[in-house]
């Protein structure tokens, strides 16, 4: 009897802990030019580390050209969808093979 009691204690705090992250999200916010001057330095810093990391890479003979090139515009794409979302990002996720599933 213990275990279940215990066990429903563990699933209710979750469902709260859940319910109390999920709706911290304002979807509303739109980033003054100001702000989004210094987001946008800050992202393109860092787009910038990674695509120096992944040519380090290259160069130590751990990816090849073809797939470094790969994940440098998988990089690039991510920077250049948050720069169309005013740099606010979406942390709404969808199914994966969604358009997979549609098209059978």
């Amino acid at each position: 009897m213990r275990k279940l009691i215990f066990a429903a204690a563990i699933t209710v705090i979750s469902f709260v802990f859940a319910s109390a992250f999920s709706a911290e999200t304002n979807e509303n916010v739109m980033l003054t030019d100001e702000q989004k001057q210094e987001i946008s330095k800050m992202h393109n810093e860092a787009m910038n580390q990674k695509v120096a990391i992944i040519n380090k890479y290259v160069e130590y003979g751990v990816y090849s050209e073809a797939k470094a090139d790969k994940m440098i515009e998988h990089v690039k794409a991510k920077y250049d969808k948050l720069e169309k979302n005013g740099y606010i990002p979406n942390w709404e996720r969808k199914p994966h093979h969604s358009k997979q599933h549609q098209s059978e």
